[in-house]
């Protein structure tokens, strides 16, 4: 049986109110399901990088999160939110470009990134038995009995969960009422900017990479212009009439 994964070649995404992105269409619509499909960006994709650094010492295999994601390069803004992306053959591990991740989810329970979940599900418990003195070791059962339950409460808010807060709440998952010292922040740093990112050769994607449909993180410092007084220097009288 050919991998259903090999078929797909290209995909479109938007950007949501939420500041995530979201597939909208793929180029193989008969394995793949659009509906509530997310992908992470290039800026989520090293956060991930680095909420992993913590669990390699408990046997993380890397590999694992390689295998979890299909990569994407920017091929072209369609305007109104859209983005265009084309598959490559780069690794989202061990490349300086800044590549999209597409979960393999056409299996949902067996495939690759439902694989990357268990995998990162235990890894993240063996670690929290190691550093917390629990009184009966923490099972893998209970973290996702927890997650399971956030997921619901989105559910029946009618909220779709984004795959990278599905796994940023494994990742930084720590049992209510218990502290992990050096544990990293979920959130990802509201400072970084996407032109930090290497410059992208095709003229195409580096026009795209500079519009405002790319710019994940807004600086609201731009828009608070000095407000100091603008006008010429008081008049002599003014100046009387205060020291009055």
């Amino acid at each position: 049986m050919p991998n259903t994964t090999n078929l797909i070649e290209w995909c479109t995404v938007r950007i949501g109110e939420d500041h995530n992105w979201w597939v909208t269409e793929v180029s193989d619509d008969v394995h793949w399901d659009v509906d509530g499909l997310s992908i992470v960006d290039p800026r989520q994709i090293s956060h991930l990088i680095d909420l992993v650094e913590p669990i390699r010492e408990y046997s993380f295999d890397q590999d694992a999160m390689d295998r979890a994601f299909i990569p994407f390069k920017i091929q072209k803004d369609l305007g109104e939110g859209l983005v265009r992306l084309q598959r490559t053959n780069e690794s989202l591990l061990d490349t300086e470009e800044p590549l999209f991740g597409l979960p393999d989810v056409v299996d949902e329970e067996n495939g690759p990134y439902a694989d990357f979940l268990n995998h990162i599900s235990k890894i993240r418990v063996r670690m929290l038995n190691d550093i917390i003195d629990f009184e009966q070791p923490f099972t893998v059962d209970e973290l996702e009995d927890e997650l399971r339950e956030e997921e619901n409460n989105s559910f029946i808010e009618g909220r779709a969960v984004h795959m990278f807060d599905e796994i940023t709440r494994i990742l930084d998952y720590v049992p209510t009422g218990w502290e992990v010292d050096g544990d990293e922040e979920d959130e990802v740093e509201e400072e970084e900017d996407i032109d930090d990112y290497p410059d992208i050769d095709d003229e195409e994607a580096k026009k795209i990479s500079e519009s405002e449909n790319l710019k994940w993180d807004e600086d609201d410092e731009e828009e608070k212009e000095d407000e100091a007084y603008q006008g010429g220097p008081p008049d002599e009288e003014d100046e009387v009439e205060e020291k009055e």
